[in-house]
């Protein structure tokens, strides 16, 4: 947890007086009226979350220690809510969506919400949150925080948001993945660097997540650069699965100046050379990346700046084929026969081919998701490359994930081209009562059931 910087400091203490100076507040607490405490949320807490707004973006490993700064009795429990909210996500979770370990912020958080004077209203907003902070809790955990809390009514108002039904794991992905979504959005993440070996191997999991969410919101990371550099310097780290990652995460996201491009290359090409299956490994970790349904963009340009291509290793061979792809674009034909050349002389089951099978399916997806409804004559030409692509590869994986992205685009022609005697209507349907079929999208059964036309029911006396 880094320490506050003064400026932020300076402007927490300057809302905390100017609320402590709010004649709302007085009168609120003269008459206890439930609206005049929503009305000083509503003239603090848009200030509030500005500033959290702004340190999350600046200097994120702060972020923790901002917040406990708000759990003083003189923020009067404002903003509170919110980063009870932040934190419940913030913690790490395993496979069976359970926190990796003890979530002390949330029950920090959660504690000085209780222990408020203004607790009745804030309940009001913390339901959920508590609901599904609970779930991702262990029931021991859950116990010993209730065992701190003194009022009986408030410990009650605790134990009803603990839900029986999210013992199952399906229930608690979906409560999870609903909540999550309130926030996906936000820059709330932070983590702490370690300063040891002993602190790395407990810990990076929670630092490559908030790293990845990082690059996945987006956002400036200058504040976070000095903190990887010095990881990466760290010879007690080299040699490991996680600085691998590190190399990974540091060369395709962060900005280098020409110096900093030299010492990474150097710290690249020492584990490369040292590092037993570095090749194997980084390929694993960069498919990971392109498999992320929130990072839009892996940088593969910048490591192909970086790294030395003359060394012979799985490694050069999958950046000389991605270069090709990246200059001269994957409709190129010879970009296509550099690909099925490539894909002839490696096994389709390797990570090489695997990244390289991701990196294309990449652009298709990028390429879709820009492609309007008028536009569709321009999709009806791409199927073309889809065809060769998928004729090339032979891999039921990303045949299905083209009939996903294709399948989601005819989805939206019908439902904004209904007239079924228009022409465009008539396009749509014989393009895809053949190309489909020949592409094994659809069976012709389930291209006659996707253009049938349902009768309307009779209403009842007719």
């Amino acid at each position: 947890m880094q320490a506050l910087d003064d400026q932020y400091y300076d402007n927490l203490n300057e809302l905390a007086a100017s609320i402590q100076e709010s004649p709302v507040l007085v009168q609120y607490l003269d008459e206890e009226d439930d609206a005049l405490y929503n009305d000083l949320r509503l003239e603090f807490e848009p200030r509030i979350s500005e500033l959290h707004h702004r340190v999350a973006a600046e200097a994120p490993l702060q972020l923790v220690t901002f917040e406990r700064y708000l759990l003083e009795p003189v923020f009067e429990g404002l903003y509170l809510p919110r980063i009870l909210g932040y934190s419940v996500l913030r913690g790490e979770i395993n496979d069976q969506y359970k926190y990796v370990r003890p979530n002390d912020h949330f029950k920090d958080i959660l504690l000085a919400i209780c222990a408020s004077p203004h607790f009745d209203q804030l309940k009001k907003r913390i339901g959920q949150s508590i609901s599904v902070g609970f779930a991702l809790s262990s029931d021991i955990w859950i116990t010993n925080l209730l065992s701190l809390v003194e009022n009986k009514r408030i410990r009650y108002f605790l134990q009803q948001q603990k839900n029986d039904r999210f013992r199952d794991l399906k229930d608690r992905i979906d409560l999870y993945t609903r909540y999550s979504n309130q926030f996906r959005n936000e820059l709330y993440f932070s983590a702490d660097f370690p300063s040891s070996l002993g602190e790395m191997k407990a810990n990076f999991s929670a630092l490559r997540q908030f790293l990845l969410k990082r690059f996945e919101v987006g956002g400036d990371n200058a504040s976070l650069k000095e903190k990887m550099q010095n990881f990466l310097n760290t010879k007690d780290f080299q040699g490991t699965e996680e600085y691998m990652e590190m190399l990974a995460m540091f060369g395709n996201y962060i900005d280098l100046d020409p110096a900093e491009r030299l010492a990474f290359a150097t710290h690249f090409e020492r584990e490369r050379r040292s590092f037993a299956e570095f090749d194997q490994r980084y390929l694993r970790f960069l498919l990971a990346l392109y498999k992320s349904p929130g990072i839009e963009a892996v940088h593969d340009e910048r490591l192909l700046a970086f790294i030395d291509k003359n060394w012979k290793d799985k490694i050069s061979d999958y950046y000389r084929i991605a270069e090709k792809i990246h200059t001269n674009g994957y409709v190129d034909p010879q970009s296509i026969e550099a690909v099925q050349d490539f894909y002839n002389t490696h096994e389709g089951l390797s990570v090489e081919s695997e990244c390289l099978r991701q990196l294309i399916l990449r652009y298709f997806t990028q390429l879709m998701g820009g492609m309007t409804e008028r536009s569709y004559s321009d999709y009806f030409e791409l199927t073309k490359i889809f065809g060769l692509y998928i004729k090339i590869f032979g891999n039921s994986q990303f045949n299905l994930d083209v009939e996903r992205l294709s399948m989601t685009y005819v989805d939206r022609l019908l439902k904004r081209y209904t007239d079924k005697r228009g022409k465009d209507y008539q396009d749509i349907k014989k393009f895809v009562s053949t190309q489909f079929v020949d592409l094994g999208f659809l069976k012709d059964k389930e291209v006659v059931e996707i253009f049938k036309t349902r009768r309307k029911k009779r209403k009842t006396g007719e």
